[in-house]
């Protein structure tokens, strides 16, 4: 009975023995193995064997891109200003066997190197350099963390400046800076809002005097051509009126001669004419000589009439 507890036990013992030497490598990561204490291999993605007691797993390797939250760290611009900054720094290990045996502790040094680059660059710009060259100071100091860290297995993909925060003093001053420049900004517009208004308000009254000035020319034109219609058709009906007389005179005249009418009664009538184109209201008429004759012979037999009678 012994002896077969004993085989159970150390049946179970070898599978346990068998089952500690297999290994499953998930995605995205690695192992660095180690046999009696040196580096043997780096196992990939997949199943893999190790020798029982001899081989050993040193390290589990994470593939990934990493990301880093370094805490602010002090820095002194070029002006003598004293500020924090706060840092974030994205990497992935590329060489699991560099970043096992290259250094202790890769974050804390990634940390270190990454304040110590900060302070560099930062000591080459003054206050207001640093508040607008974010740019600049992530891909400079990339690039130097990528250098510092390639012997350690570690590509640095990108640095990020996630903070900076100036003295209490020196935000009062931007703050104050800031609404100044705020305040003439506004003051700058609104006095383009006004000139702008006013120059409107200049060109609608140029416009209106314009419009107004052509109204009363358009209207000044359309009068004399009233006028200028009204006096052609009182001209038109004066002369028409004057051809009717004409035509009156012609029609009477040749009625009397059609009667038979001699020379003495055709003078007569012409003055008559000539007494109906005064109306009235010429204070000079120049007759005819032969008209005059004529009245004259008209008066003697007037006379001779009115003896009779008496």
């Amino acid at each position: 009975m012994v002896p077969f507890i004993t085989i159970i036990l150390l049946v179970l013992i070898a599978l346990m023995v068998f089952a500690s030497c297999i290994r499953i490598v998930p995605q995205a990561q690695a192992m660095v193995v180690e046999r009696l204490g040196a580096y043997l291999d780096t196992w990939g993605v997949g199943i893999h064997f190790k020798v029982p007691f001899i081989d050993r797993v040193a390290k589990r390797v994470l593939l990934k891109e990493q990301v880093v939250d370094f805490p602010p760290q002090p820095v002194i611009t070029k002006d003598n200003v004293t500020m924090k900054i706060d840092t974030v720094v994205f990497f992935q290990i590329t060489d699991p066997k560099l970043y096992a045996y290259g250094v202790e502790n890769p974050i804390m040094a990634i940390e270190n190197l990454t304040a110590t680059t900060l302070r560099n660059i930062i000591g080459d710009l003054e206050l207001d350099e640093t508040l607008t060259s974010r740019e600049t100071i992530n891909t400079k100091m990339r690039a130097a963390l990528d250098v510092a860290t390639d012997p350690w297995g570690i590509k640095v993909n990108r640095v990020e400046l996630k903070n900076i925060i100036p003295p209490a003093a020196i935000q009062d001053a931007m703050e104050k800076q800031m609404k100044a420049e705020r305040e003439r900004r506004e003051a700058i517009l609104r006095a383009e809002g006004e000139r702008e208004s006013t120059i409107l308000v200049a060109e609608g009254k140029k416009r209106s005097a314009i419009l107004d000035a052509e109204a009363d020319k358009e209207a000044a034109i359309l009068h004399a051509e009233a006028e200028k219609e009204k006096r052609i058709k009182e001209a038109e009906g004066q002369a028409e009126a004057i051809l009717k007389i004409q035509q009156a005179n012609a029609d009477g005249i040749r009625m009397i001669k059609e009667a038979g009418a001699d020379e003495a009664v055709l003078r007569i009538k012409s003055l008559e004419a000539f007494a109906k184109a005064a109306d009235g209201k010429a204070t000079k008429i120049i007759i005819p000589s032969e008209i005059q004759s004529m009245a004259g012979l008209v008066k003697s037999v007037t006379e001779i009439a009115a003896k009779d009678e008496n």
